[in-house]
């Protein structure tokens, strides 16, 4: 008797500017690897003339059995899922939801991603004093992933004070002897500090830019970028010019990926192979 064929998994990704990301990739290789028949679909709410909510809503009708989240919604498709992990409610922000009979649950991948590319990186050394610019989405997991490092203090940075007030109260709340800070000076935020992390959307292709100037990383000893599209934003060009070292996006986007796709399938992965499958891609 012939095998059944596997069922389809429906997969996609909703954010803006993503037409280089390469979750798709990541996710239909996971699926080759596993045996697994899977689609992976960019979802771009301007370019499809919907609204988050409108595509959102329609992925959940149509079949899909879950989405990535990525920016500018990992804060706004809170209040379309139900999530039972405290932290990740404290984290405020979701970018992987799975559809299920009961409705859409939500986790967050980012924060573990982050400390699994941290630790591949720098092991087990202290992150100490660190500058996080940026308190957005992905500003609110990376935090959470450093108060899980243990790290000494994290200064918040971000224009809108009111953004970055929240995210410290919500890394006080949590009880740690991490000493928390805020700031809207990225430049005077840096000084003297360990790390610096950049979890804003400056460097992106299509935005470009850079959270800061080269001659205020002087100082630290290593730099983590969210950016991954493309990997070497003139952010880390700088760091690495500066003898930084470097802790790139894409290896939080390998760790998110992989965490995504065991919430999304539960089905055990070959991470070794799926890093050498999609290693050399273009971005």
């Amino acid at each position: 008797m012939t095998a059944a064929a596997p069922s389809l998994i429906k997969l996609g990704l909703i954010g803006d500017n993503i037409n280089r990301s390469k979750s798709p990739r990541l996710h239909r290789t996971a699926g080759a690897l596993t045996g697994q028949q899977i689609t992976y679909d960019r979802l771009i709410p301007k370019d499809m003339g919907l609204t988050f909510d409108e595509v959102f809503d329609q992925a959940y009708s149509s079949g899909f059995r879950g989405i990535n989240i990525t920016y500018p919604y990992k804060e706004t498709v809170t209040a379309k899922v139900t999530v039972s992990d405290p932290l990740v409610r404290a984290i405020g922000a979701v970018n992987t939801v799975v559809f299920n009979a009961d409705g859409p649950k939500g986790f967050n991948t980012d924060y573990t991603g982050f400390m699994s590319a941290y630790m591949l990186v720098r092991g087990d050394q202290n992150p100490g004093t660190v500058c996080l610019i940026g308190t957005g989405g992905v500003g609110k997991a990376v935090a959470f992933g450093l108060i899980g490092l243990n790290a000494r203090t994290i200064r918040c940075v971000d224009l809108d004070s009111d953004k970055a007030k929240a995210l410290a109260d919500a890394l006080r709340a949590l009880g740690s002897a991490t000493r928390i800070e805020t700031a809207n000076d990225a430049v005077t935020a840096a000084h003297d500090v360990d790390g610096i992390v950049n979890c804003t959307p400056l460097g992106m292709v299509g935005i470009g830019g850079t959270p800061l100037p080269a001659e205020a990383m002087q100082n630290a000893t290593w730099v983590f970028d969210a950016v991954y599209t493309p990997i070497d934003t003139q952010f880390l060009q700088d760091a690495t010019r500066s003898g930084l070292a470097v802790i790139s996006g894409y290896e939080l986007f390998f760790g998110q990926g992989v965490d995504a796709w065991d919430i999304f399938t539960g089905i055990p992965l070959d991470q070794a192979a799926l890093r050498d499958a999609i290693q050399g891609d273009e971005i």
